[in-house]
């Protein structure tokens, strides 16, 4: 297997204050865990462009562009969204960094030259609405790269697969009725951001579960529910919004997962993709907030894409 891992140092410069936990140290602790994998040589580097504005339209409407673009503030300051999201002076441009990895990285898988990859870049996605911004993300990554696959590729069915520890509303909003797009998650409920979990459909297979629910808990919803509606589905590409949040040793969720979880989803993933998709992947980082423990449950997410495990 070729896989890439795309990843460039725009994303480190988007801060929203020494406090916050959605840091730079996120970026910086993967490649150490990389580095301590010795996978550097074994997976490909690449360098993303920013995403051009016609890719982040179609997921996003002009006034989410704007909320982004036009109040980035003085450097050393910050303009806040949301008590959760703010805008440093590089914000806009690391996110056009993070969506034009994931555009660059879906056309390079559909182009044959990558067999998958992985996009190592922040802000996240998951939450970002097609009208304004939220929960740590700005713009919806996995949202942009799946449209570009739909109306730009002409691919006629993608799938996206989020095993982040919050649910991915904005992903949810952005796909809700459009027969193309079959997501599946599990998500910790009640938990952020708090809506009602929306009926389980043929495209919409987004599961809640409660707080401490481990591994075991987990791999019963992707046997029994992911992988029949996956199979059923036949996506030509899956996206996947990989969060590790749900992992036991982050306190920022209440979930039990430990890398060995994270490990083997990811052979599910890559099996549907394999018999259904020409085992086309894109995975986009979205939270995970202990340091260790995320870099090592990305590493376990890696070696299974790149066939090192």
């Amino acid at each position: 297997m070729t896989t890439a891992i795309y990843s460039h140092p725009d994303c480190l410069r988007h801060e929203m204050g020494e406090w916050h936990p959605e840091s730079p140290a996120r970026l910086r602790a993967i490649d150490d865990q990389i580095i301590l994998a010795r996978l550097p040589g074994l997976v490909e580097q690449r360098s993303p462009p920013l995403a051009e504005l016609d890719a982040i339209r179609r997921n996003h409407t002009e006034a989410a562009i704007a909320i982004v673009r036009d109040h980035l503030p003085e450097p050393g300051s910050y303009y806040p969204i949301d008590g959760d999201t703010s805008l440093c002076s590089h914000s806009w441009q690391a996110a056009l960094r993070a969506a034009g990895a994931a555009v660059a990285a879906t056309d390079a898988v559909l182009d044959g030259e990558i067999d998958n990859a992985f996009c190592s870049v922040r802000p996240p996605g998951h939450h970002a609405r097609p009208s304004t911004p939220m929960g740590f993300c700005l713009f919806n990554n996995v949202a942009i790269a799946a449209r570009h696959a739909l109306d730009v590729r002409r691919l006629e069915r993608v799938a996206i697969i989020d095993f982040d520890v919050h649910h991915g509303n904005g992903t949810a909003e952005s796909f809700h009725g459009d027969p193309r797009v079959l997501m599946a998650s599990f998500f910790q409920h009640p938990f952020y951001p708090y809506g009602e979990p929306e009926p389980l459909t043929a495209t919409s297979v987004n599961v809640p579960v409660p707080a401490y629910s481990n591994g075991e808990a987990v791999r019963k919803i992707v046997e029994e529910k992911w992988l029949p509606a996956l199979h059923a589905f036949k996506p030509q590409m899956i996206f996947v919004s990989a969060g590790f949040d749900a992992h036991r040793d982050d306190d920022m969720g209440g979930m039990a997962l430990v890398e060995a979880d994270y490990a083997w989803m990811t052979r599910q993933i890559m099996a549907v993709a394999k018999q259904h998709a020409q085992g086309r992947i894109v995975s986009c980082l979205e939270g995970g907030y202990n340091l260790s423990a995320l870099g090592r449950s990305v590493v376990a997410h890696l070696k299974v894409l790149a066939e090192l495990d």
